[in-house]
């Protein structure tokens, strides 16, 4: 008997099954293969700083990327690409290649980076779903290696500024999005009748940006007059994802996190007003507190001293 498949990723919401693009490949893949995962989502638990996602737990082997895992899908015989001919599989690789060097950084960017984006969706969404004291320190942290990663794939130091890079970013992006939709063309799939790897990772990548309710975004305005992309994320939603057929929690699990979520909002807000009340007292003036106790002889001093 196979082993049990458990996929460790970040939660649904705008309509998308994962707000993650990469766990969003994955699961997509799953659905396309045949792929029974058991789906963990890690919001409000400590995995949102532990764990690597997304992360497949397949008995005694625990596999991250997406990559790595839809090669270990193939190796359980869930192979959506098995119909593709050596060309195809080599436009496949390509296609891939050019997502991650022309579009992730402008995605990176757009959720992590702008500001107006940052403040208003991704800092509070993934905030709300990190366990208290974590939503301070995630969304941060998660910022950070996305900005670290933009410049690293454009080849820039880690010292340089992202306005040096931010018209490039960009432009590259838009072409990347005008050679994807030329592809497609009027087709459901970008092979044939049936999806492959490469639908996985172009929907993966497309549908957040689609879905999310940006507040500055040229990148999904450009998107949005791209019909054939847009259409393409909403069938493959309609198709595998449909909201009359819900797929990662039961309804149980789904009472317990909701009552979890409101316990994490209401502590949140309490740490907000500590951490408020901490700056006023840090921006008062502090004065040397006087010491009632006598001051330690030397030979008490030597004593407890560390060695």
């Amino acid at each position: 008997m196979a082993a049990a498949m458990e996929l460790r990723c970040w939660g649904g919401d705008w309509g998308l099954p994962s707000v993650h693009t990469d766990s969003l490949v994955v699961l997509a893949y799953a659905q396309f293969s045949g792929a029974k995962l058991s789906v963990s989502p890690v919001d409000w638990t400590w995995k949102t700083l532990t764990a690597s996602i997304p992360e497949l737990v397949c008995g005694d082997s625990v596999v991250q990327e997406p990559t790595q895992i839809l090669n270990f899908l193939r190796k359980q015989r869930f192979n959506a690409d098995y119909e593709l001919t050596a060309r195809q599989g080599a436009d496949t690789m390509a296609y891939i290649a050019l997502l991650e060097e022309k579009l992730r950084p402008a995605l990176l960017h757009t959720f992590w980076v702008d500001a107006e984006n940052y403040s208003n969706l991704t800092r509070p969404w993934f905030a709300s779903r990190s366990p208290f004291p974590l939503n301070f320190f995630i969304p941060s942290r998660l910022a950070n290696i996305a900005l670290a990663r933009i410049l690293v794939t454009k080849g820039e130091g880690l010292l340089h500024r992202i306005s040096e890079v931010e018209g490039k970013i960009y432009s590259d992006a838009k072409e990347c999005l005008n050679l994807l939709s030329y592809r497609l063309g009027t087709a459901d799939y970008f092979f044939d009748n049936s999806p492959t790897s490469l639908d996985a990772f172009v929907f993966g990548f497309l549908a957040p940006l689609h879905k999310a309710d940006l507040a500055s975004s040229p990148l999904q305005s450009h998107l949005r007059q791209l019909d054939n992309l847009t259409h393409f994320c909403d069938n493959i939603l309609a198709a595998y994802f449909s909201a009359d057929e819900p797929r990662l929690l039961s309804p149980v699990q789904e009472t317990m996190d909701a009552n979890l979520q409101k316990l994490t909002q209401l502590v949140n807000k309490e740490s907000n007003l500590i951490e408020k009340m901490d700056d006023n007292l840090r921006s008062s003036p502090q004065h040397k507190p006087h010491r009632t106790d006598p001051k330690p002889s030397l030979s008490t001093s030597k004593n407890s001293t560390p060695a």
